[in-house]
């Protein structure tokens, strides 16, 4: 088992363009990290670093207590799994699974042992005979992790390794591999652009943007306390409203959000203090609430009346667990998740609440955030 130390890590291309730029990271051992964001933005180029298919730049890469930055990829201890899980065709399951060891002259007892291991882990025991040509491909993408498990490296590294593979299978390998993760007890380093699979699976996610880590924390925190608009705005599905509003004074001296031509929220006392410390009184920020926390139910509206708001309906979507609609509020396009029950329908106009106290004000200039 190996922690993963990422130091003043470039990636530099022809040209002087920046992929990756002031890396910084450790992942302790044992631990399930993820790399996040959107594409083109240096997550697979990190990935293909550490495990030793890119070469770095600038700074330093260590697995465990050893610098890699020039040691060969196969002999960095790491196991790879790629978005394309290409396999030998002619061979069995078996032989596919096999085939890194054969090179590595590993004894054919201990061969038979550990793919079959593998192969009970991952349940595929009955297809060991089979050829790829006659697998489904989350039994392909299985033969792919297994392929990885046998070689008991200290680091998984897997790139988009359920991209290709349709919705009710990737959320069903999602749970396999958060299963496998936790009986190997082994570091698992995984690239997705998709933030569902990100915040169901890691124990702390790598937000990226153009290169530049965003943010490190657990899934929980990032949803709850975001550094910025964009780390806001990427994690959380349907993601968060934004809305440019003033901050200013009603006639009663209460600091509101004003935006539109007519709208006004008052803020609770804690985004007050922040708003004043910052010095932000008259001037423009963005807002951000996400679309489950503004509600059109009575109780909701009765129990938040400083957050209420008039708006026009012009989609509803009815998902079974929960309804979307989509909002105008005075000229804002606004999204909000609601309880299934809503009798709201398109061209209504109704009321909702916005639940202050979750809502998130961001620096219009900078983009960093101002308070939760």
């Amino acid at each position: 088992m190996a922690s993963v130390q990422l130091i003043n890590v470039y990636k530099r291309y022809a040209g002087n363009v920046l992929a990756v730029k002031d890396f910084n990271l450790n992942i302790a051992d044992k631990e399930f990290v993820i790399f996040v964001g959107p594409s083109g933005c240096g997550k697979s180029t990190t990935l293909r670093m550490i495990a030793g298919l890119e070469e770095i730049s600038e700074g330093e890469i260590k697995i465990g207590d050893r610098v890699v930055n020039d040691i060969a990829p196969k002999d960095r201890d790491i196991a790879m799994v790629f978005q394309n899980y290409a396999m030998y065709p002619h061979m069995s399951v078996f032989d596919n699974m096999a085939f890194g060891l054969k090179l590595r002259k590993t004894p054919k007892d201990e061969i038979k042992r550990r793919v079959e291991e593998a192969a009970r882990i991952l349940g595929i025991e009955h297809l060991l005979n089979r050829k790829p040509m006659a697998l489904s491909g989350g039994q392909r993408q299985r033969v792919a992790l297994g392929r990885a498990i046998v070689r008991e490296p200290k680091v998984f590294l897997m790139d988009e390794p359920l991209s290709n593979l349709d919705a009710k299978l990737r959320v069903q390998m999602r749970t396999e591999i958060t299963k496998l993760h936790q009986k190997l007890q082994t570091t698992f380093i995984y690239v997705t652009h998709d933030q569902t699979e990100a915040m169901t699976m890691g124990t702390r996610i790598v937000v990226m943007k153009d290169g530049i880590i965003q943010q490190v924390e657990s899934p929980v925190v990032l949803y709850n306390r975001p550094d910025n608009l964009f780390v806001a705005g990427f994690i959380g599905s349907p993601q968060m409203n934004f809305i440019v509003a003033r901050i200013e004074k009603d006639d009663e001296g209460r600091v509101v959000a004003e935006f539109g031509k007519r709208t006004q929220i008052v803020l609770p006392e804690d985004k007050v203090e922040a708003i004043k410390a910052g010095g932000y009184m008259g001037k423009e920020v963005y807002l951000g609430i996400r679309p489950e926390n503004i509600s059109d139910q009575p109780e909701a509206i009765e129990s938040n009346p400083l957050g209420t708001v008039n708006a026009k309906v012009e989609v509803v979507e009815r998902l079974g667990a929960e309804t979307l609609l989509y909002l105008i509020i005075d000229g804002n396009s606004v999204t909000a998740k609601v309880h299934p029950s809503s009798k709201a329908r398109p061209e209504d106009n109704i009321t909702v609440a916005f639940d202050i106290k979750k809502m998130h004000i961001f620096d219009k200039e900078t983009e960093r955030t101002i308070c939760h």
